[in-house]
């Protein structure tokens, strides 16, 4: 699943670079009801119990999202890189339609926009598990999402489900203070140096987001080896609704430090996506895409 922002490593790094150059619900599920017989009183079907464990909240989340037909999404997302007091940053905002079952599909149509004002449309299509891109006024390219680069610029939070059960046991599950009744899965990885954690599964998804950006400062004359590269962080998160269990929100967040000149190069992105609602639609690629 693609977590970065659509801005361009080659934008960000310049930019920064040349601008620093010489200086109280419990959430339990809703009780089903039986059909009462003429003469007979309703009473109430026994409750599914509430989950436990990640595994089992994933498990009721999956069923959660396949009983629509499709979803839609709303996605922000900004990355930025900062080198003595000057940052370079950019957003991305879409809205993505997703389809459930075996063939699924998705259609995300945003935008991304730098500090210095330029907007850039990106369009996706993912259809028989090939991802079209258009970024710009460029022409269309695919490739199947078993290729980084295609999977990586794709944001589904459904998949998100995949992702936290290939994080086994060191998913944690809370109560959601701004949900209430709401449940949050989370992994985290606090400050550390990148060598010692960067086995970790969220760490390494945290790496393919920065390497466009990382390739560009090396290009840069930024030279600092991996073992002198610091994780600030890497957090990603699901929260489910309660009773429901649908999924709510989608956050994958992380911050790099980079050694640069006697100083830091921070390196940071944070992307959120929020379910807006049931899709009703089909998702299939118009005439000519290919």
């Amino acid at each position: 699943m693609r977590t970065r922002p659509r801005a361009t490593a080659t934008f960000l790094v310049a930019a920064v670079l040349t601008g620093c150059s010489g200086s109280p619900d419990e959430g339990k599920p809703v009780e089903s009801r039986a059909a009462a017989t003429p003469g007979q009183s309703r009473q109430a079907a026994p409750a599914e119990p509430r989950p436990r464990t990640a595994a089992e909240f994933l498990a009721r989340a999956e069923q959660a999202m396949a009983a629509e037909k499709g979803w839609t999404f709303a996605v922000e997302g900004r990355e930025g890189i900062v080198l003595q007091g000057q940052e370079s940053t950019a957003t991305y905002t879409a809205t993505v339609h997703r389809t459930t079952g075996g063939a699924w599909a998705l259609h995300s149509q945003g935008s991304s926009r730098s500090s210095k004002g330029v907007t850039e449309a990106e369009e996706i299509y993912v259809v028989d598990g090939t991802a079209h891109v258009k970024e710009g006024t460029a022409a269309w390219k695919h490739g199947p999402l078993s290729d980084p680069e295609f999977a990586d610029q794709v944001e589904d939070p459904v998949a998100a489900l995949d992702a936290f059960r290939e994080y086994g046991d060191a998913v944690s599950v809370s109560e959601d203070e701004e949900a209430d009744g709401g449940v949050r899965l989370s992994v985290r990885t606090t400050s550390a140096a990148l060598t010692a954690v960067r086995e970790q599964r969220v760490v390494r998804k945290a790496l393919r987001e920065l390497a466009p950006t990382l390739k560009q400062l090396r290009a840069a004359g930024v030279s600092a080896p991996e073992s002198r590269i610091r994780v600030e962080r890497v957090e990603e998160s699901v929260v489910l609704a309660p009773s429901t269990y649908r999924i709510t929100a989608h956050t994958f967040r992380c911050a790099f430090l980079i050694p640069y000149g006697g100083q830091d190069i921070r390196y940071d992105q944070l992307v959120t996506e929020r379910t807006s609602g049931a899709y009703e639609g089909a998702v299939a690629l118009p005439e000519g895409v290919v």
